[in-house]
């Protein structure tokens, strides 16, 4: 189905592959924009049909101010792509080494059915997804082996379903999913999730999330926004928390859903990924604490405010730098300013 109003996003430094072709391809067949954001290691000739790549010189030229903030060799420049598809109505982002499935191209809807889950605490979303024991990057080490009586087994406790109201959703990947280093230092890959029904968090529920397979509506555009001055392995898993914290306060839910990708993933160096982790290993459950203890106004009206409290308890709690203050009013000046 021709989808004009939406925007697919990903960011790269390496040459035109299998998987960004055939999202080029698609794209084309489903009118859907395309972008590619490129940074200072991506090839100067990078050109697919079907999708419209910014050079690191051309990401100077648009209008907004926080092009001029972003620094190079950081995955945050994704910020742009998002800046350009700020019109839309759905924007989907991606990672060069996902081969999508036909299921990707699928209609998507704000609000599904789901299992949806309040006041569960943190939920390992994965394992009711696999019967395998694996976890999503950036969740607690130290909460993998905490019961939670919301799950049973990793599977809900109750299958109570009902209607969502799901901006963020976020898709799975098969093969070589999203996990930590500790994961693909300890434990086996390939995997492949099962086909179950959706889940949502809901309020005081907290399940990291990624960039890799994420869906967006317009509604939570603002939410998009990724940190510059962290590590990047963290920079997704951040924005997640912040994201979904401040979701709460508009009734909204985060959705995961069985894989529609297929990640062949690029090569990595697994220890400097474990290096660029620590972080991560160290304070993401602190850094949900800090978030779920702040008084947060309610209203989708209030997403700036309440974006950019977030940002600064962080920088308060030296969780990432002072500096990434004005890159944040950049980026929410840049999302309100009409083209």
């Amino acid at each position: 189905m021709p989808n004009p109003n939406a925007s697919l996003v990903i960011t790269s430094i390496a040459a035109p592959n299998a998987a960004m072709k055939s999202f080029a391809q698609k794209c084309m067949e489903e009118d859907m924009e395309f972008i590619v954001i490129g940074d200072a290691a991506s090839p100067e000739d990078f050109s697919i049909e079907g999708c419209r790549f910014y050079s690191l010189a051309e990401q100077k030229k648009v209008p907004f101010r926080l092009a001029a903030l972003l620094p190079e060799n950081h995955y945050s420049r994704k910020n742009i792509g998002y800046l350009l598809s700020k019109e839309k109505q759905l924007l989907i982002e991606s990672d060069d080494d996902n081969m999508p499935k036909e299921s990707f191209w699928q209609q998507r809807s704000q609000n599904q059915e789901a299992t949806h889950l309040a006041d569960a605490g943190w939920v390992n979303m994965y394992r009711h997804f696999s019967d395998q024991d694996i976890w999503p990057r950036g969740f607690p080490l130290d909460h993998l082996s905490k019961n939670n009586p919301s799950m049973v087994n990793g599977r809900p406790d109750s299958h109570r379903e009902s209607m969502v109201n799901s901006p963020i959703q976020q898709g799975l990947a098969d093969g070589n999913p999203d996990v930590d280093a500790v994961y693909r230092l300890t434990k086996k890959l390939p995997i492949n999730f099962d086909s179950n029904k959706p889940l949502a968090a809901g309020k005081n529920s907290w399940c990291p999330f990624n960039s890799q397979n994420t869906t967006w509506f317009a509604e939570a555009f603002l939410l998009l926004y990724l940190p510059s001055t962290c590590r990047f392995r963290m920079t997704d898993i951040w924005r997640s928390f912040i994201a979904q914290r401040i979701a709460w306060t508009c009734g909204w839910s985060i959705l995961f859903h069985d894989a529609t990708v297929t990640q062949e993933r690029n090569s990595h160096d697994l220890m400097k990924d474990f290096e660029d982790e620590i972080p991560g290993y160290l304070h993401n459950a602190e850094i949900c604490r800090q978030l779920e203890d702040m008084d947060l106004r309610s209203g989708k009206e209030n997403l700036a405010e309440n974006l950019i409290r977030c940002y600064r308890m962080m920088t308060k709690k030296q969780f990432i730098s002072q500096v990434e203050l004005p890159m944040v009013d950049a980026w929410i000046h840049d999302m309100s300013r009409t083209q």
